[in-house]
């Protein structure tokens, strides 16, 4: 599973891209990591993004994380794909980085569910409950933040989610089950009145807060 909605044979030709261009690097054709800095670059800063909410750190964070991809491509197996071995390494940068470097966000009990309002303002209304919703994601604890943002953000099915964090199946659901409980708790009426909002910020067809 790839990090983007793309068609099964688009993903096979990625994956083939990535197989080749590793391989020339790995035979010592250094230019050829550039390809795989253009591909992947998009995708890791806004995976990054998601962690810290921070455009200028997030491009950082991915930066360290292409240094790692290329001081440790000879460590991948290939047991799957390049990508999934990318983004488990990228999951890996962030985490520590975090880890380092606390970002500071409010505390989820702290985010007022957003109120209703007038017809007139119903637009306004809807803005301010997506950025609620958003910032009550990140607010998450990080054990719970990391599969829902993999999850929902980057289309990633529960395996492949597993695969980049490192954990069983059965654990992976538990959180993202957990992560949605904590969303519910907050927004109680979400199910009745954010519906908009909730695809805004768990994208449509995952079965983001039923």
């Amino acid at each position: 599973m790839t990090q983007t909605a793309t068609s099964a044979p688009d993903r096979l030709i990625a994956d083939a891209i990535d197989v080749a261009d590793a391989d020339r690097v790995l035979a010592g054709e250094t230019e050829a990591f550039e390809g795989i800095v253009r591909r992947w670059q998009g995708p890791l800063v806004n995976m990054a993004w998601r962690y810290c909410r921070d455009r200028f750190r997030a491009e950082e964070m991915a930066q360290e994380a292409f240094v790692r991809a290329w001081r440790g491509l000879a460590q991948w197996r290939r047991e799957s794909s390049f990508s999934t071995w990318l983004f488990a390494l990228a999951a890996n940068v962030y985490r520590s980085e975090l880890k380092r470097f606390p970002t500071i966000v409010v505390p989820l009990e702290e985010i007022a569910e957003p109120a209703g309002a007038a017809h007139q303002y119903e637009a306004i209304v809807e803005q301010r409950r997506c950025e609620a919703l958003r910032r009550a994601v990140l607010a998450l604890p990080m054990r719970y933040r990391e599969p829902v943002v993999l999850y929902y953000f980057h289309e990633m099915d529960v395996s492949a989610v597993a695969r980049t964090m490192g954990l069983p199946e059965g654990t992976v659901k538990a959180r993202l089950a957990r992560g949605r409980a904590l969303l519910r708790k907050r927004f109680p009426h979400l199910n009745e009145s954010g519906a908009t909002a909730a695809s805004a910020v768990l994208p449509a067809g995952r079965e983001a807060l039923e």
